[in-house]
């Protein structure tokens, strides 16, 4: 049996590369709070796919932009 996987992300990056966006903006534009964004940036909670799918909208990337997954053998 393999092990769960891990969802990476690039959201600080991407937060970086849109003015310096704060956790909270992103937060309160995806409808979420700040310590929620803050688990996903640090891959200790894997967003829902509708909350996937707002924050790749939010930055105008596509999901596989912004997500990944880690296969742990």
């Amino acid at each position: 049996m393999s092990k769960k996987p891990k969802i990476a992300n690039n959201i600080r990056r991407l937060r970086f590369d849109a003015d310096e966006m704060s956790q909270k903006d992103l937060a309160d534009k995806v409808g979420v709070t700040r310590q929620t964004i803050a688990a996903i940036e640090k891959a200790k909670y894997s967003p829902t796919l509708e909350l996937a799918f707002l924050i790749a909208h939010t930055f105008g990337k596509q999901i596989d932009e912004v997500f990944t997954i880690e296969m742990e053998e």
